[in-house]
């Protein structure tokens, strides 16, 4: 984002003022080392000059010297210690932040995973305790933790990236704010120190810090930013067009969660990225058959199947469990109840002799939804 399209600090402090749940405000870049930490505490020493009482909950400094710096005299509140297999690890004092309620608290790393012995496994839900409690959070990450877009920067990159956040508390925020410098720029910075140690340099040169990948993370970040804030345009011009009042959906999305495995997450992520084009409801739809009863089908399938309905939750889907002879009937009794618009089911991967008795219910779908789209996916099609 340019520097003239970056919100002023009033904004924020704006929607502080109104009387809900804490308010959230996500810094974005395309990869470590762009200054998002450094835009966080510019904002916090600018709101605090402002008159709001603003706290640094957690700010990784990784070592460089002018980040460490910028902190000057804001207050801190010191990192809770705890012991794992010998070792002191630190952490954020979630309860000792709770206690001290400030106005806004700066919280750095969303994606980062807590170590063992935490109130929560993740750093995200810390911050999503502290919006329940009133607490207002500005936070960062890198557009490569973002759940849907998992698949896509294995692809684009190679790495596997393990930490994520869901991307229903990237819908949730009220502001998102891109930060954005050259490819140049930001090997520049690796190659003089200001984001890996000296010993990391080369490697990452070569690897995740190619131009190439770089290129391509700016440019997925970017538009992400970008279809973010036309959401919230959107939704901001439909609340003044109803006179405050939230209008109701009218898309709604339908993704059919079997228990195969090799479905995997590929379909909900997919579902996820559509509905949020569509700015749209959707839900992630089980329907267990008699011959697919849970005693039935096989442990690992079972697991995968919790699996993804515990990652269908966190991309912001409704999971729904229906118990029922005929599959097909089943999801299009619930699309019409629903009102979905659009369904989206995987391609069959059931052998030949088993479509051939019960029928392929991909293509039943599509013969008797005359009154909905239906959009067939598979593995290959999302790799293209």
């Amino acid at each position: 984002m340019k520097n003239d399209e970056r919100p002023e600090p009033e904004t924020f402090l704006d929607l502080v003022a109104q009387p809900l749940k804490g308010r959230l405000k996500i810094y974005v870049g395309a990869a470590a080392g762009v200054g998002k930490t450094w835009r966080m505490l510019e904002e916090a020493h600018q709101l605090r000059a402002k008159g709001a009482d603003v706290v640094l909950g957690l700010v990784e400094t990784h070592g460089r010297a002018e980040t460490a710096e910028k902190i000057g005299d804001l207050e801190v509140i010191p990192r809770r210690k705890l012991e794992y297999r010998g070792v002191i690890l630190e952490e954020m004092d979630l309860d000792a932040i709770l206690a001290r309620k400030p106005e806004i608290a700066i919280v750095d790393e969303l994606a980062h995973t807590n170590a063992p012995g935490s109130r929560h496994e993740k750093r995200y839900q810390d911050v999503e305790e502290l919006l329940a409690g009133g607490i207002n959070v500005i936070t960062a990450m890198n557009i490569q933790h973002v759940e849907s877009l998992n698949p896509l920067i294995k692809r684009m990159t190679g790495v596997d990236v393990r930490e994520t956040v869901p991307d229903s508390l990237l819908i949730r925020a009220d502001q998102i704010v891109n930060v954005d410098v050259t490819v140049e720029a930001l090997r520049e910075r690796l190659r003089e120190g200001k984001i890996y140690p000296a010993s990391q340099i080369e490697h990452a040169l070569k690897n995740f810090f190619k131009p190439s990948n770089l290129a391509s993370l700016r440019e997925l970040s970017l538009r992400e930013i970008a279809r973010g804030l036309s959401r919230q345009r959107e939704d901001r011009e439909a609340l003044r067009r109803e006179g405050g009042r939230r209008p109701e959906v009218t898309e709604r999305v339908m993704v059919g969660l079997s228990s195969n495995p090799a479905e995997a997450g590929t379909l909900l992520r997919k579902a996820s990225r559509i509905a949020g084009q569509l700015n749209a409801d959707w839900y992630a739809v089980h329907v267990e058959t008699p011959a697919e009863s849970i005693r039935k089908i096989k442990t690992a399938d079972f697991v995968t199947l919790l699996d993804n309905i515990n990652l269908a939750s966190d991309l912001g889907a409704e999971t729904v469990w229906l118990k029922a002879d005929d599959v097909v009937k089943a999801m299009l009794d619930f699309a019409r109840e629903k009102g979905v618009t659009k369904i989206i089911v995987g391609r069959s991967h059931q052998p030949i002799w088993r479509r051939w008795l019960r029928g392929d219910i991909p293509l039943r779908l599509i013969a008797q939804a005359s009154d909905f789209d239906v959009e067939i996916t598979s593995d290959e099609a999302e790799k293209q």
